[in-house]
């Protein structure tokens, strides 16, 4: 991995301890995280969760496992993290509502409407904003406050730099994930799970389609790039050793990836990070000894990297060469000697560890695996259970577990599995308890009195019991402050561990050993019932009737039904212009050319322009607001949470884009009330969806975009520097993004155009566009008259006759049913088959 970290960030800060916040998918992961020091859990319910793959936990368990947790001392944290959609807010209230009465210490919630039903819930209940809201900068930070959050996720796109500039401009406590896998593209605005297999990241469903092979076809010619195929394939997030600059920045929480990881996992980095930050609180550099780092990366590895604490270096963050799980590497086959594999060894290989041999799809060489059978030195010398750590070997497998025929020389083999660490990290979280909850016992043996023990643990709890009768002189032995404190510190096999005891001995009582250890029972047996569930307050009734918008009565007259267009070139804005269509959206790679967009949409009159701002917006770049609100524009094209404060102060009139997941009416009524002019509908919405959303709002609040190549993976990561340049970021590049027309082949052979923005971000859009006219009929009953068509590398040629045949689809001239034919793109909604579609 990685070992250059940027220069120390300077900070007059008190250095506080920071939570070490670990996952669980399920009750075993739960324990293994606590167990294993984790101040917090993050767990999700059975529905309304960003990982549907996941066991996840019934709503009904949760006051037993919040009392559990809070037993331990430890907090939990539901996952409502995922878009919600109009029919579902009932539902929602309701798991509210239980989830705050449970004792939950906060959820985390990625939609706009759904934190403001929480916080009409509750005042109580804490709103972590999840990374999922994609949160890149203090503006992001202050429109979660707005909505009520208490703490903020951020993007695992940001840098150590940028991360320190967020908490000097923002008022809540970040969060920040500290190891795990990375999502290639900015969480909350991948769509490519949707365009290619009808499955919602923003629902739980990602299909994980950027660990799958990709091709570069640059200028219609496929580029040779040797083994490199997995493209768009980061390596796993580990910052162990960034710990103490983690905590020098004041991040309030650091968190592990991993609900569907197995509870060795979790218990495995769990402990490993509890390790680094105890150390780096005590002062102590943070050194893993590799050993340590080898027992991570076979717990779950894609390889090691700093992700983007370090900034942007594109050669770094994704090898290319493989995407699932590797472990160690082990070494390279030097031969096949008759049934054993010949190497030398890079790491500790011993008989019952599993290895796998790369294959080689271009050469016919499978991927094989098995597990060691024998380890022998060289000479057929074989070794004990032991094995070898280093130096020439050859490994024997299982009878059946290798084709050796198929084995080639130069092939590398990884350690995916180890059953001796599986066993010791099973027994960290399997049996009695091992982590403690430090109890402080005040005791008070007085002659005439009933024997009193008082006790107050860690987590809150307080007890005191005592007993039903005074207590006698002592004829012999009387009661001593060492006997006392040696009888009730015999808390093994309970959850506690005595750290502090006082001991208040008057006369020469008599305190007989068994009255002590029931009294020591009872004791421990209240503090494991005292309640810590914390009070809250709740709303009466429902508060979705206050929050949902006043819909008026429908005007007899209805507004006529327009069509506006996003393009990307003058070229497509004066085609567009030319074919009557009244509002204009440019989107252009290099900005400097906006004021041309303007002057092409100026050469009708009565012709509005608004300019798109980018998707994401980091510290440092706000001047590109300022700049496209001088190019005399109508207004923008809002797409994050930067552009809609800083449209919203400055009194520009906007318009909220798809990128800022309004998926219901909540959510909605807040963009307008922010301002808007119109909400462009989420496009994870089914059309079942948006047709409850359009029932929801008044009609004329919504715009629908009819035609588009959905906008699929959106990433800090540049695929022209990784693969095209010899740089390493913006700054060193030569910018091939300006002079390539570049696109990824996929297994099945389509190529998606990819693009660059203003910020060097990358967009990967769908080979093929979709189409929503078959549902103009049924959107114009509604009342929908606002109907968007973007373009990506169209000719004026095509726009002309894309905007013809939707102008006549409009009107009434043309089967909007069959359109899609005319247009060769797929006829679907929106990217989510909702239960509920006609596609």
């Amino acid at each position: 991995m990685s070992t250059v970290a940027e220069p120390s960030i300077a900070t007059t800060r008190t250095l506080a301890r920071p939570e070490l916040l670990a996952p669980a998918g399920d009750r075993t992961c739960l324990v293994a995280a606590v167990e294993n020091g984790a101040d917090a859990v993050y767990f999700g319910l059975q529905g309304h969760n960003a990982r549907a793959r996941a066991v996840n936990f019934a709503v009904e368990t949760l006051p037993e496992v919040m009392a559990w947790l809070h037993q331990r001392g430890v907090k939990g944290y539901v996952t409502l993290n995922t878009l919600a959609f109009s029919r579902e807010l009932e539902d929602l209230e309701t798991t509210v509502r239980l989830v705050a009465e449970a004792g939950v210490d906060a959820v985390i919630v990625q939609d706009v409407g759904l934190a403001r039903l929480i916080r009409a819930i509750t005042p109580d209940l804490e709103i972590h904003a999840s990374t999922q809201m994609s949160v890149t900068g203090a503006e992001g930070v202050q429109l979660a406050k707005e909505l009520g959050c208490t703490r903020v996720i951020l993007a695992r796109e940001l840098s150590l730099r940028e991360i320190a500039r967020i908490r000097d401009e923002s008022a809540l406590p970040v969060e920040v994930f500290v190891h795990g896998a990375l999502c290639v593209a900015y969480s909350g605005q991948c769509l490519t799970s949707e365009a290619l297999g009808g499955r919602s990241a923003n629902r739980g469903e990602c299909a994980q389609a950027c660990r799958l092979p990709y091709e570069i076809v640059c200028d219609g010619v496929l580029q040779d790039l040797d083994d490199i195929k997995y493209l768009l394939s980061p390596q796993d997030l580990a910052a162990f050793d960034l710990i103490p600059q983690l905590i020098e920045l004041g991040v309030a929480s650091l968190k592990i990836e991993g609900r569907l990881k197995t509870p060795e996992y979790v218990a495995n980095i769990t402990r490993h990070y509890r390790q680094a930050i105890d150390t780096a609180l005590a002062g102590r550099p943070v050194e893993l000894e590799r050993r340590q780092i080898q027992e991570m990366e076979l717990s779950f590895s894609r390889g090691f990297s700093h992700g983007f604490f370090d900034g942007n270096n594109h050669k770094v963050l994704v090898r290319g060469d493989y995407a699932k799980k590797r472990g160690i590497f082990v070494g390279e086959v030097k031969a096949v000697v008759g049934s054993k594999i010949r190497l030398d060894l890079a790491a500790p290989v011993k008989p019952g560890d599993g290895l796998v041999l790369d294959g080689d799809e271009s050469s016919g060489v499978p991927e094989q695996g098995g597990r060691v059978y024998e380890v022998s030195r060289l000479g057929n010398r074989p070794v004990g259970p032991e094995g070898l750590a280093s130096g020439p070997a050859e490994l024997g497998f299982g009878r059946r577990d290798l084709d050796l025929h198929q084995v080639r020389p130069g092939q590398r083999i990884w350690k995916t599995d180890d059953p001796e660490l599986t066993r010791r990290l099973r027994q960290s979280f399997e049996g009695a308890p091992k982590r403690k909850v430090a109890l402080e016992i005040e005791i008070r043996a007085i002659v005439g009195e009933p024997l009193v023990l008082r006790g107050q643990a860690a987590n809150g709890a307080r007890a005191e019991v005592a007993t039903d009768f005074s207590l006698a002189i002592a004829a012999n032995q009387p009661a001593t402050v060492d006997a006392l404190r040696d009888q009730v510190d015999r808390l093994g096999g309970t959850i506690y561990e005595l750290t502090h005891c006082i001991a208040t001995i008057e006369g020469t009582p008599l305190v007989p050993r068994s009255v002590l250890n029931k009294l020591r029972r009872d004791l421990v047996e209240q503090l494991d019932r005292a309640s810590l569930v914390p009070g809250r307050t709740l709303a009466e009734g429902s508060v979705l009737a206050q929050l949902r918008p006043r819909l008026a009565d429908p005007s007899p007259v209805r507004p006529v039904p327009s069509l506006s267009a996003l393009c990307r070139t003058t070229a497509q804005i004066e085609a567009a212009v030319r074919s009557g269509i009244t509002t204009i959206y440019a989107e252009y790679q290099d900005i400097k050319l906006y004021p041309e967009a303007v002057a092409a949409a100026r050469e009708r009159g009565g012709t509005e322009i608004f300019l798109a701002t980018p998707r994401i917006q980091k510290p440092g770049e706000a001047n590109i607001f300022r700049f496209l609100a001088k190019q005399g524009a109508d207004g923008l094209l809002v797409r994050n949470a930067g552009g809609l404060l800083y449209a919203s102060e400055h009194e520009i009139p906007f318009v909220a884009d798809f990128s800022l997941n309004a998926a219901n009416e909540l959510a909605v009524d807040f963009y307008k009330g922010r301002g808007a002019l119109r909400v462009t509908a989420s496009y994870d919405l089914s059309f079942e969806q948006l047709d409850d959303l359009i029932r929801a709002v008044p009609p004329e609040w919504l715009e629908v975009v009819l035609h588009q190549q959905i906008p699929m993976f959106h990433m800090e990561h540049c695929v022209f520097c990784a693969f095209l340049s010899p740089g390493t970021d913006a700054t060193n590049c030569g910018r091939p993004c300006d002079h390539h027309d570049v696109k990824l082949r996929d297994r099945v052979g389509m190529e998606h155009p990819l693009k660059a923005d203003v910020g060097c971000r990358n967009t990967l859009y769908n080979a093929v566009p979709q189409t929503a006219a078959e549902y103009l009929p049924r959107l114009l009953d509604r009342g929908v008259t606002r109907f968007r068509v973007e373009f990506l590398d169209d000719s004026p040629a095509a726009v002309t006759r894309t905007l013809s045949l939707y102008a006549e689809a409009l009107q009434g001239g043309r089967d909007p049913k069959n359109l899609w034919r005319d247009l060769k793109a797929t006829g679907k909604y929106g990217v989510t088959r909702g239960a509920l579609a006609i596609l």
